[in-house]
């Protein structure tokens, strides 16, 4: 049979298909997003012979696998996979040239290889001087783990073949290039058909498989969307080259939760887990400063204690600034209009400046009243008492709203040592008695009495 080939359009925002370039995507509206890639007629049909040996079966008839999960010697890892992997799990991980990807994979499947699990790292990168130089490093070179600087996917797919690993990773995605495909490494067609021919064979042969992607200058794995599609797990590795925190944070997981998120530190020895970070991102000389409050924030199922700087200074220009680090501009700008309007602070003539320290990003709701609290004590110059810790959300109408996982925010507060837990009233319902030192409000306006 003659190969012959196609012409085909794909989007490199989400990764629909056209016969034909178009100028405005119709799946995801974005504009001159069309690349051209060629497809083989062959493949096409080679595809469509194996899925018509499938036959549909009925759910009950369906045998349940083992559900045992696979953990390594790093507990925040696990955390964030839903508390191990499972057999033929993939996980996606991505994140900025630099941050520790390729450092993090290297430990894990050291401690993966020391417990008796077959491992292979694919790396398309570096050489393997490289990577025994980094090994040895981050004290990683104990296990013999095997190391494969392959770029064909033949040659990579054909080696797990033969040799059945319990656990691969592929870094990076963006360097393997199939010889079915006309395309340059790293091209839209070339990501897609290496990463769906992996996964096949991850699911085929029952092992667990890494794949590691660049991003984006906007902070997404480049690459089809439908990469993340494909996937069991996602995984975004965050954090600013200037702090030494790194946080491993879950965006998708079929066994597991979305909410999870694990902690590292960066050291001269690689990355170090975080087993308490809340010591981390508190401040000792927080007390006896304007401006300043402490917010029981939960990262999944982990309570974190947080410092929230907030400064409030009159504007000397004739557009006030709003500016944020760490935190979403739009939240502070409704706080803002609330305060406004519940107790008549009058900061719209103001500079305001929301700082969430050690570097975090702040999406929980709970967190609301903290910054509150820090606009008031920073616009009236008032010292907020201490060993106070706030938490709650804000409403549009002034009232202080119920948070998720009270109890668990709670007892890592009374852990720490702080004398007063300012808390939402309607989280009174709960079943579970706590300590008098925890106070329960109702409406900004009672909160802020409270305290200043």
């Amino acid at each position: 049979m003659a190969k012959t080939e196609k012409t085909n359009f794909l989007c490199t925002e989400c990764g629909y298909d056209a016969p034909k370039w178009l100028g405005k995507c119709p799946s995801c509206g974005a504009w001159g997003t069309f690349k051209e890639f060629k497809v083989s007629n062959l493949k096409q049909k080679h595809g469509i012979s194996d899925a018509a040996g499938s036959v549909p079966v009925l759910l009950k008839d369906i045998t349940s696998e083992d559900k045992t999960r696979i953990t390594s010697g790093i507990s925040e890892m696990d955390r964030v996979l839903g508390g191990g992997l499972l057999r033929g799990m993939t996980v996606l991980i991505g994140g900025d040239p630099g941050i520790g990807k390729s450092t993090l994979m290297l430990k894990y499947l050291s401690d993966m290889q020391q417990k008796g699990h077959k491992s292979l790292y694919v790396s398309g990168e570096e050489s393997p001087h490289q990577i025994k130089h980094r090994a040895e490093r981050i004290s990683a070179d104990e296990g013999s783990i095997t190391v494969f600087c392959e770029n064909d996917l033949k040659a990579v797919t054909g080696w797990i073949t033969s040799n059945n690993p319990e656990i691969v990773v592929i870094d990076s995605i963006q360097t393997i290039y199939a010889q079915s495909e006309d395309s340059s490494p790293g091209s839209i067609g070339q990501i897609r058909s290496v990463s769906s021919e992996l996964i096949t064979l991850a699911k085929k042969n029952n092992f667990c498989l890494f794949l590691i992607g660049h991003v984006t200058k906007d902070g997404f794995i480049a690459g089809p969307k439908m990469i993340e599609h494909m996937v069991d797990a996602v995984l975004y590795f965050e954090g600013d080259r200037y702090h030494r925190f790194r946080i491993l944070r879950t965006v998708k997981n079929r066994f597991g939760s979305t909410n999870e998120i694990g902690m590292f530190e960066m050291s001269a020895e690689g990355l170090v887990e975080v087993k308490n970070p809340s010591q981390y991102f508190l401040n000792d000389g927080v007390e006896g400063n304007a401006g300043t409050s402490i917010t029981a924030s939960l990262e999944g199922t982990r309570p974190i204690l947080i410092e929230i700087q907030a400064l409030v200074t009159e504007s000397k220009f004739g557009n006030p600034q709003r500016n944020c680090v760490g935190y979403d501009i739009k939240k502070l700008s409704k706080i803002l209009a609330v305060l406004d309007k519940a107790i008549g602070l009058h900061i719209s003539n103001h500079d305001v400046f929301v700082n969430i320290t050690g570097g975090e990003k702040m999406n929980d709701p709970g967190s609301d009243i903290s910054v509150a609290v820090s606009l008031v004590s920073s616009m009236r110059n008032i010292v907020i008492p201490p060993k106070c810790v706030f938490c709650g959300e804000v409403g549009l109408n002034g009232e202080i709203r119920a948070v998720s996982g009270i109890e668990t925010r709670i007892n890592e507060c009374i852990k720490l040592g702080f004398e007063r837990i300012f808390v939402p009233k309607s989280n009174f319902r709960s079943k579970v008695k706590f300590p008098k030192n925890v106070i329960y409000v109702s409406d900004i306006q009672e909160l802020i009495s409270l305290i200043i």
